[in-house]
């Protein structure tokens, strides 16, 4: 045997070393943003259990508010049905998208409910409701926090995976798709200057 097949041997072996621990870090990658929108998954959760005690709690002072009150019921019902979409398959465009939307039409129901109760003193003085309402804030800023996070594992798993010489192989190890973003926010309507008119 000569020494020109032992290079060839030692060569061939770092090489499937190396393909492996491309592999390795695309799984070790995706797991990470996976266990991110776990966090979301678990911070929506209860924002979305917290929603029909807030509505409970704001019905008795808002008898001739039911559509608004319904509005958040139907809203709620709608986000949470697309988060267990979401969840059975973090990262995808078209669950992240419909996440986004649903999560959109519900801020917007409560940020209503919240116009409506400015109405009604005694609802904004009752213990129950200011608890509520805190936990709800605090809720939503755990959530944010908890998207920012899954945002950036998934930045991390792209920019991987598109890299060279991962590129070559994230198809062949089932990564061929990106992950997608989770953003709440329509990002058109926020890089638009705001309107003043007089």
């Amino acid at each position: 045997m000569s020494i020109s097949f032992w290079i060839f041997i030692v060569v061939a072996v770092l090489v499937v070393f190396y393909v492996i621990g491309i592999y390795n870090k695309l799984v070790t990658l995706k797991n990470r943003y996976q266990n991110a929108f776990a966090q979301i998954d678990v911070q929506l959760k209860r924002r979305y259990d917290l929603i029909p005690n807030l509505v409970e709690t704001a019905k008795a002072y808002l008898k001739h508010e039911r559509e608004t009150l319904e509005a958040v019921v139907e809203a709620r019902n709608q986000a949470a049905a697309a988060l267990k979409n979401a969840s059975a398959n973090p990262g995808d465009a078209q669950a992240m998208g419909q996440l986004a939307g649903a999560e959109g039409s519900l801020a917007g129901a409560l940020g209503r409910l919240n116009v409506v109760m400015e109405a009604y003193p005694d609802l904004k003085a009752n213990q129950n409701m200011a608890q509520l309402s805190e936990e709800l804030t605090s809720t939503e800023n755990k959530v944010a926090f908890s998207r920012q996070a899954f945002n950036d594992s998934v930045m991390q798993y792209n920019t991987y995976k598109q890299g060279f010489p991962p590129v070559v192989f994230a198809g062949m190890f089932g990564h061929a798709a990106d992950a997608s973003l989770l953003e709440f926010e329509d990002r058109e309507a926020i890089q638009q200057a705001p309107q003043v008119k007089f």
